[in-house]
């Protein structure tokens, strides 16, 4: 029973003495002088700069790696400022935390400084402040423990993958990242002080014809030839910043693309000086190991102020000015311009509505008089569509018909201004029985022939509507109907055949072909309103220019020997009319006799002729 009833007992009571032992041993540990020595020892050898710091901010004691770091004595740190020794108070926001950090109400602090040896290189510390534990002695009480690591070789390797990171293997020049890092500081709210411009200018450029290069000669030919590029261009930016506080940044965006970026630029002068020194930089042969190339470039040029301007903004615009100097003929450069910015954009906008403007019902017809030059009577009339846009107003069609015809809307719109056409030259000839009725010509654009079933169509509408295919023209410019062959001519003489008239619009601005005429089905040639604005007129007398004179008899002459008809352009005054009558012109059409109108106007002009 003794042996059953100890077991218990120790089991409880061992623990309790290894407790207490451990305690006292501790006590005994904090007061032996061999303790503090051994972190005395372990302080003054650990390879990690270490200082204990009081209260004040003045080093106690710094071990050697410390000095070592900062180029001093052993011991000399001691009573030194320790924010002096690692530039807390450059910064206030660092300082603030230091001071929280001594006065006990913060846990720690952790900075990265950059110092001067004083050797004379620069080193990058890591600094990490933190509270000492208070010892039994109160030897550190409220004092701070105060750590620096020498990260100069991870700076410098990041340093390293930085710039790799941000500059072009081909050209070593600064690449996409970094360009766009640049342009977003400068254009940064505060970059710019009263002793700036606060401009920022751009030159984005590529190479004419680069593709060629690389797919007749290689890629490494290619790379070869944008490194030559990448030096002149580099040249051309350090004579442009030669005399000023900096030169432009040239970078690389990609492919055959690359950008001079011009922060405090003094005006479009500057950027437009730097561009045509550039063009005429390139244009020089380059000469790769014996290999002689000749390229140009094309550079869309953007001058600006910063304030307000964004990085998307600036990019845009340099795109469409760059685009620009492309379209109008390469190896040139191009400024931007507001004004022809605002009408790409008012293009883009209406193309991309026009297909639902149809459908929406925003398009409107209006109609100008064909007037007999002989009787002075209404003959016919010529459709015109014009497009109630909600936000731009009433466009005119050259506005739209050519954007129609590119993204193929026009058949779609076409057909709905020959239905309305014909609808409304159907009521006219109901509505006034006893008079002969009017024909309505209206305009047809060529890939309607192309994309489309025009016989078709025509056939389908006339029946629907009931008007007389002599009462229907159809009106081609001479470009779409000149040398036409298979399907067009085809549709032409389908219908011909069905009884509607075909005129050739804008007839002796093309290929002006009359002997061609013969193997056309076309009745009608409406001249150009250039051949009668050439018939000038000053102070009520007469000034005729003799060679459009003779040239407009010779047409009407020839015509009318093919059994065609002439309907004048653009007649504007008495004296026009009265000329292009004598020479035989039968139909005349322009302002003289009447702007087009809606279809109410022409109904009042039918009722008085009645």
């Amino acid at each position: 029973m003794n042996g059953t009833s100890e077991g218990p007992a120790s089991t409880v009571t061992a623990p309790d003495r290894t407790r207490t032992d451990v305690t006292e041993r501790r006590r005994t540990d904090a007061s032996d002088p061999r303790d503090a020595s051994d972190y005395r020892g372990a302080f003054a050898a650990a390879p990690l700069a270490l200082a204990v710091v009081d209260a004040d901010g003045l080093v106690i004691s710094a071990n050697d790696a410390l000095a070592a770091l900062f180029g001093a004595a052993p011991g000399a740190l001691t009573g030194s400022v320790a924010a002096d020794l690692i530039d807390l108070a450059s910064d206030a926001r660092t300082w603030h935390a230091y001071c929280e950090v001594l006065r006990g109400r913060q846990a720690k602090l952790r900075c990265t400084r950059r110092l001067k040896h004083p050797d004379g290189h620069s080193l990058w510390v890591q600094i990490t402040v933190s509270p000492m534990p208070e010892h039994a002695d109160g030897g550190a009480g409220g004092a701070v423990l105060l750590a620096a690591s020498d990260i100069s070789a991870r700076r410098e390797l990041q340093a390293r993958l930085r710039h790799v990171q941000m500059h072009d293997p081909v050209t070593r020049l600064p690449n996409r990242n970094l360009f766009f890092e640049r342009l977003a500081t400068a254009l940064e709210a505060g970059t710019y002080d009263d002793t700036s411009t606060g401009r920022i200018g751009l030159c984005y450029l590529d190479l004419d014809g680069f593709k060629a290069v690389n797919d007749t000669l290689g890629h490494r030919v290619g790379d070869r030839l944008l490194a030559a590029v990448a030096e002149r261009l580099t040249r051309c930016a350090d004579r442009a910043g030669y005399g000023r506080a900096s030169a432009p940044l040239v970078a690389r965006l990609g492919g055959d693309e690359f950008a001079l970026l011009v922060e405090d630029s003094t005006g479009t002068d500057q950027l437009a000086e730097l561009a045509d020194t550039t063009l005429k930089a390139l244009q020089e042969p380059f000469d790769l190991s014996g290999q002689r190339l000749s390229v140009s470039a094309s550079i869309g040029v953007v001058e600006r102020r910063a304030a307000g301007t964004t990085t998307t903004g600036l990019m845009q615009a340099a795109d469409t000015t760059l685009y620009w100097a492309k379209t109008d003929g390469k190896a040139r450069w191009t400024l931007f311009d507001p004004e022809r910015n605002a009408n790409r954009v008012t293009r883009q906008a209406l193309s991309s509505s026009l297909r639902p403007a149809v459908e929406r019902g925003e398009f409107v017809l209006e109609y100008q008089p064909l007037v007999g030059l002989d009787d002075e009577g209404l003959h016919g009339v010529e459709a015109l569509v014009r497009w109630q846009h909600p936000q731009f107003g009433l466009l005119t069609p050259n506005r739209f018909i050519g954007l129609a015809e590119e993204d193929g809307s026009i058949v779609q719109l076409g057909r709905w201004v020959l239905r309305s056409s014909c609808l409304q030259a159907r009521r006219w000839q109901l509505e006034h029985p006893e008079r002969e009725p009017v024909f309505v010509s209206v305009n047809v654009a060529v890939r309607q022939v192309w994309d489309s079933d025009l016989v078709a169509d025509v056939a389908e509408i006339l029946a629907e509507t009931g008007l007389p295919a002599r009462l229907l023209q159809l009106e081609l410019t001479e470009s779409a109907v000149m040398g036409s062959a298979g399907r067009p001519l085809q549709a032409l003489q389908a219908l011909s055949d069905m009884g509607v008239r075909i005129a050739i619009d804008d007839f002796g601005t093309g290929y002006s072909n009359l002997a061609y005429l013969s193997r056309l089905p076309v009745s009608v040639l409406k001249l150009d309103g250039s051949f009668v604005r050439g018939f000038q007129y000053e102070e009520g007398e007469e000034r005729t220019n003799p060679a459009d004179e003779v040239i407009v008899e010779a047409m009407i002459q020839l015509a009318h020997r093919l059994g065609l008809t002439v309907t004048a352009e653009c007649v504007e005054t008495a004296a026009q009319a009265t000329r292009l009558r004598r020479i035989g012109c039968d139909t005349g059409q322009g302002w003289l006799y009447s702007r087009p109108v809606a279809p109410d106007r022409i109904s009042l002009l039918l009722e008085g002729a009645a």
